[in-house]
């Protein structure tokens, strides 16, 4: 099967698999899938020079078990051949070229093909809730250099729907503008971070509006580009009174996994083969706990095997109620992005859960929290009447769960996400130099 080849599927059978999703009946079925088509990526990396140097005495591996013998692709290694070292296609063939945000130092380079764009845009729609010509999806994610928006554009344009292009790297669309636009047009699907759709439901508080009844055109929230925890993820569906579908992947892969209507994360392991490396030991596996290791397997322009995404993830092969037969994964965060506190490790995803198991009337949506000598520190935005008793649950919530001290403070709504960012109205960045007598010309340029 090639890129062109992709099935597509109309509304009617978007349930139980997602759009471009089936054609086995086994667990054996997907294997030998994904045998066939990794013939084809080992012949695409063996163009690449990286992959040339790689492969012992030039001899190109074949199979699953020459694939097993190769050492993993690292993040180091991207940067070390950057800008084309990885290249496995002629100049010309290139579509897009993309970077990772570079905040490491030198960024990770990354390509496509218009055939790899195929398999981006198939797999970011594989929603499901479904994504079809009816939809008008506001994209509110960079459309930058990194690959987010472009792929959620990909994506919807290949089923037919409309896109709003709420770019959340522009100065000239504030919060006030998204929600502007969210209000006035029919968008029944949005996608942006999680915690942009906790913003916008703040803002439309301010603005006198409720999330769940005044936007009646929204019939889902697509979300990514964060861990989300299943308390968060309910919390957001019942602010707006819609799915929150969540979707996992990278600027060097696109999209890995997406979401059930069950809640379960699933790896789509059609379009890719994952391992699971475990740095303590070095031993790799094909499920459990560890960091997330990928070789996509329709990646012609910047062909990629054995990457190690380096997330801490948890594989599973267990039977889902939804009957996708594919593997599913817990994505617990970014490797080594978490602190002692006493002698347990503890990441955002476990706060961040404590958090939001708080009722919903006492309003939380915003948190931050710091590891100090006594255990941890909390913030919480909460209103005056809700303060005494949010602070005394979450403690409890966090001593009980955690098993470490904690310190809750609450601190008035506007504090840790203020108003004014969820209110200014939105100002034009194009330059002026000439203007009038008694104007402000210190934003000359600007």
């Amino acid at each position: 099967m090639t890129t062109q080849e992709f099935a597509t599927t109309s509304p009617d059978d978007l349930d139980p698999l997602p759009p471009g999703l089936g054609g086995w009946d086994s667990a054996e079925a997907l294997v030998a899938q994904q045998d066939e088509q990794l013939a084809v990526a080992l012949e695409w990396a063996a163009r690449s020079p990286f992959y040339q140097a790689r492969f012992d005495a030039g001899v190109t591996p074949r199979n699953r078990v020459d694939l097993a013998a190769l050492p993993l692709t690292t993040k180091q290694d991207l940067r070390d051949n950057y800008p084309f070292g990885m290249l496995a296609v002629p100049m010309r063939r290139l579509a897009t070229y993309h970077e990772s945000s570079g905040s490491a130092g030198t960024p990770t380079a990354s390509y496509y093909t218009a055939e790899d764009w195929v398999d981006v845009g198939d797999r970011y729609a594989r929603k499901w809730v479904g994504i079809t010509a009816a939809d008008m999806l506001l994209v509110r994610t960079p459309y930058a250099l990194m690959i987010t928006g472009h792929m959620a554009q990909e994506g919807a344009r290949g089923r037919g729907a409309t896109v709003v292009p709420a770019d959340n790297r522009s100065l000239l669309m504030p919060t006030s503008r998204v929600l502007r636009l969210l209000h006035d047009l029919p968008v029944t699907l949005t996608w942006s971070l999680p915690t942009a759709t906790l913003m916008w439901a703040r803002a439309a508080g301010l603005a006198g509006l409720r999330p769940d009844t005044d936007f009646p055109e929204l019939r889902a929230l697509f979300v990514g580009g964060e861990p989300l925890s299943s308390a968060r993820q309910a919390r957001i569906s019942q602010l707006w009174g819609v799915p929150v579908v969540n979707d996992y992947g990278s600027t060097e892969t696109g999209p890995l996994a997406g979401q059930c209507r069950h809640g379960t994360l699933h790896l789509w392991a059609d379009r890719a083969i994952f391992e699971v490396y475990d740095p303590v030991s070095g031993r790799i596996t094909a499920q459990g706990r560890g960091q997330l290791v990928v070789t996509p397997l329709y990646r012609q322009a910047m062909p990629l095997l054995r990457y190690n995404v380096a997330d801490q993830v948890e594989i599973s092969y267990e039977d889902c109620p939804c009957g996708w037969r594919l593997p599913s994964v817990r994505v617990l965060g970014r490797a080594g992005f978490g602190y002692r506190v006493g002698g347990r490790l503890v990441q955002q995803v476990d706060i961040e859960q404590a958090v939001f198991t708080l009722p919903a009337r006492h309003e939380v949506m915003f948190w931050r929290a710091r590891v100090v000598p006594t255990g941890l520190e909390v913030q919480i935005e909460v209103p005056d009447r809700e303060r005494e008793a949010a602070r005394a649950a979450l403690r409890t919530v966090l001593e009980r769960d955690l098993g470490v001290p904690a310190q809750v403070d609450g601190c008035p709504p506007g504090t840790l996400v203020s108003d004014r960012v969820l209110t200014e109205i939105e100002r034009t960045a194009k330059p002026r130099a000439l203007f009038d007598n008694g104007e402000d010309w210190d934003e000359a340029l600007q």
